[in-house]
């Protein structure tokens, strides 16, 4: 078995143990282990679900590769994974609750004037959904208290107890649809969606096709080895804003004109700081 032969197994697994697991990876992941009675072993019934389901594997991931390179005591120091340094300790009751639909009671702090009292506040959330950004925990739901949608940090709540209250996960919510318009988490309703151009020089051209900004993404003139024009359809964002100018002067902003104000504006405000 490839238990056996796992540098993980340090004993057999009590049957009882066996069985709850088999039960919770159900739960979980989707995934059915079957016993084959005429050869007495347990299977994956639907092993197919591992291949479409993203979120099966990226749960796989964050439950299995820490302990399993931990294993390998002459490959830890030689895989290096990215760590999210923060929000971890609230990750494990907000994903409980999203399983369950159980409400949560949060206790969070904004990062303005942390000292002052306005910006501590308890609210209600019905959790809809987590994503990561830019090494952050984000939850995403209904809060109650501002009968909207909000998304909020996970390394900004100072306390989150599920609460006994059930909530029904609205038929119509998509998450990738909520989402399809931005880069990043900033969703604002009002913000229309634009056509994004910009023009990108040197290498950033190549790691742009390869680790795309933005779904939306299409190619445009290019000129071999000089540069290329990247489209998309977006909403013009604060994280959007971010984003280019991290790229600094490798990227330059064509369209729309307020973008490429804004861009001035920032780098104008750059320059202040590093006169």
């Amino acid at each position: 078995m490839l238990w056996e032969d796992s540098p993980a197994n340090d004993g057999p697994i009590p049957l009882r143990t066996f069985h709850e697991y088999r039960k919770g990876i159900k739960e979980m992941f989707g995934v059915d282990i079957e016993c084959d009675r005429s050869k007495n072993v347990y299977y994956v019934k639907n092993p197919e679900v591992l291949d479409s389901n993203k979120l099966a594997k990226w749960l796989l991931r964050k439950y299995s590769i820490p302990q399993d390179f931990a294993t390998f005591n002459g490959m830890k120091d030689r895989i290096l994974l990215e760590e999210i340094p923060m929000g971890r300790v609230f990750l494990d009751t907000a994903m409980e609750a999203m399983r369950t639909n159980a409400e949560l009671r949060i206790d969070y702090q904004r990062y303005q004037d942390e000292q002052r009292e306005e910006h501590l506040r308890t609210f209600t959330m019905q959790p809809y959904v987590l994503k990561v950004y830019n090494r952050r925990w984000y939850l995403l739901g209904f809060l109650k208290e501002d009968n909207d949608i909000r998304t909020i940090a996970l390394d900004r709540v100072i306390d989150m107890e599920a609460l006994p209250n059930k909530f029904e996960m609205p038929a119509d919510f998509d998450a990738r649809k909520y989402f399809a318009n931005v880069v990043g988490v900033y969703v604002d309703k009002d913000l229309p969606v634009e056509k994004v151009r910009i023009r990108a020089y040197g290498a950033q051209t190549d790691y742009l096709r390869s680790s795309p900004l933005h779904k939306s993404q299409s190619e445009g003139n290019s000129k071999h080895g000089e540069y290329a024009e990247f489209s998309y359809n977006l909403c013009v964002t604060p994280e959007l804003v971010s984003q280019l100018l991290g790229m600094g002067d490798t990227v330059e902003v064509l369209e729309p004109e307020t973008l490429r104000g804004k861009m001035k504006e920032e780098v104008e405000k750059m320059k202040e700081i590093y006169k």
